[in-house]
Order: C-alpha cells, then structure tokens, then sequence
C-alpha cells in the first residue's frame, strides 16, 4: 500500500539510496512511477507494506516503511534491493555502493568516493562545516533532522583533521 511519504509516521523505517550521478528530470519521472509501482505491490509474509517514497535532488531515492501495521521481513527486504538493482541496471547508475559521500560544495551537491572525500578532508578542501547527506538515518525524524548535517556532526567527522 503507498501512502504518501509526508504521511508517514515519524518511528517509519528508512532506505537512502543515493545515485553516484544526477539524474535526468526524465529518469526521475520513471523511477517514480516504477518505485510506486513496487511499493504498491510489496508485501511481508503476505501482509501489504504501507510504504512511501521521494526522490531528492534527482539523486537520492527515499523510501520509508510504517512499521506499525507490518515490519518488512528479510524476503521483502530482498525484494526492494533487486528492485533498486533493476533501478541501477535500467538507468546505468550505482545505488547501492554505500563507500561514497555526497555533501554541498558550494551550491551544487558533489559525489566523490571515500577515499576522495578523505583526500579533501585531509587538503582542507571540505571543512567540519561541510554540509553531508548521513545516509546512515534510520527514521523519518532522523532523516528530517539529521541527514543533512555538517560534517562535524556525523559520521564523516572521522576523516576531519
């Protein structure tokens, strides 16, 4: 069952899957329809899933799960990583590799690998200040709250001098 993600309890359960690339308004319009497609069908053990989704940015695909009615078992959550990989191999695009970083540079969002992003944080090319996507949340409110962050405040502040 697909609800819309606003309505979305805030306890949800969180998938971020962020593109290594941004997304044409084109593909973005398919995958929306596709995602709705899939969540509209996706069940656990036989129960409808009331799931939402949103596309951020042309780059990140948002889904959130109400686990309140129906907690997704393993083989749903199988169900939704080969429908991210038939996402990945229809539009020559990378959503699972979870060894990138995305974050502000400047106005424009970059997509640089870990090691890249180490590189900058050590040149001084991105500060404790940098604004990162922490696609580690795990709730609605942690995503509303705590996804973008500067990057002294989550995760990546490991790789700050």
């Amino acid at each position: 069952m697909v609800t819309e993600f606003k309505n979305l309890p805030d306890n949800s359960r969180i998938w971020i899957y962020q593109a290594n690339r941004k997304l044409s308004d084109l593909e973005v319009s398919e995958i929306k329809e596709k995602t709705r497609e899939f969540l509209s069908q996706w069940t656990a053990h036989g129960a409808d899933l009331e799931a939402g989704y949103e596309v951020k940015y042309n780059r990140f695909i948002v889904i959130g799960l109400n686990q309140s009615n129906a907690s997704a078992s393993g083989c749903s959550i199988d169900a939704s990583v080969r429908f991210i990989q038939s996402l990945e191999n229809a539009y020559q695009v990378d959503l699972l590799d979870k060894m990138n970083v995305t974050f502000y540079n400047g106005e424009f969002i970059a997509h640089k690998s870990l090691s890249d992003f180490k590189k900058m944080a050590k040149a001084r090319s991105v500060s404790p200040n940098t604004i990162v996507f922490n696609n580690l949340v795990n709730t609605k409110a942690e995503y509303e709250e705590h996804w973008k962050v500067p990057a002294k405040e989550s995760w990546h502040s490991r790789f700050l001098a």
